[in-house]
């Protein structure tokens, strides 16, 4: 699967471990200090963006220096550097987008995250979206049949209306199945669940429903 990874510059603690994606398949794009999270990591990136309004000096020179390609925008701007980045992202015509070092801090940013995320999502309907940091992911599903498998590190599956509610919300290959049910905003009813079979079924036929994967480790 051919991924861009787009690193922003939240808490370094909320990266994801990058050896789990094959680096020669994957494109890394660097949003303001996240290209400085990507170089500690020995990962150059195919592209920087940004205001890079919360580094220093020296540290966007070291950025000049060692990545190709670097855009630098104003900090008065209406897009955010992790919109910059999606757009650029696209460009390389990818299977799978993931951003990450967009949780914890600021919650606002996460939001603004969250927001981009559907917002792509429903647009490029043929791209995966997602939002990844050491104990999640988080991901925009739209009305249709998707089959998943259980991934080791993340057990534990919840779902969520984003928007208006999920209607005819099935789940099959689950601890917890469910048939043509309505997921409400405020209801936490389909938080936890556990796959249990080797391929799950996920179908609903109206709404938008937010998957998120996570571990408690």
């Amino acid at each position: 699967m051919k991924s861009v990874i787009i690193c922003g510059g939240g808490p370094e603690s909320e990266i994801i471990d990058f050896s789990t994606w094959e680096e020669k398949e994957t494109v890394f794009i660097g949003a303001d200090r996240g290209t400085l999270y990507l170089l500690q990591r020995g990962i150059t990136p195919t592209e920087a963006v940004g205001d890079f309004d919360s580094i220093s000096a020296e540290d966007y020179e070291m950025i000049a220096k060692n990545v190709q390609k670097v855009d630098r925008y104003r900090a008065e701007k209406d897009e955010t550097d992790i919109e910059l980045a999606v757009g650029r992202a696209l460009a390389y015509e990818p299977e799978q987008v993931v951003l990450t070092g967009v949780t914890g801090g600021r919650l606002d940013h996460f939001q603004s995250a969250l927001h981009l995320l559907y917002r792509y999502q429903i647009a490029n309907p043929a791209v995966q979206f997602l939002i990844g940091n050491q104990t999640n992911t988080i991901s925009l599903l739209t009305p249709g049949v998707r089959r998943i498998s259980p991934v080791a590190r993340f057990p534990y599956i919840s779902f969520y209306p984003f928007g208006a509610s999920v209607k005819g919300f099935t789940l099959t290959g689950f601890k917890y199945e469910t048939v043509d049910a309505t997921l409400e905003t405020g209801v936490t009813m389909f938080t936890s669940n556990e796959p249990v079979a080797e391929v799950c079924t996920i179908s609903f036929r109206d709404g938008i429903c937010l998957m998120v994967r996570s571990t408690d480790s």
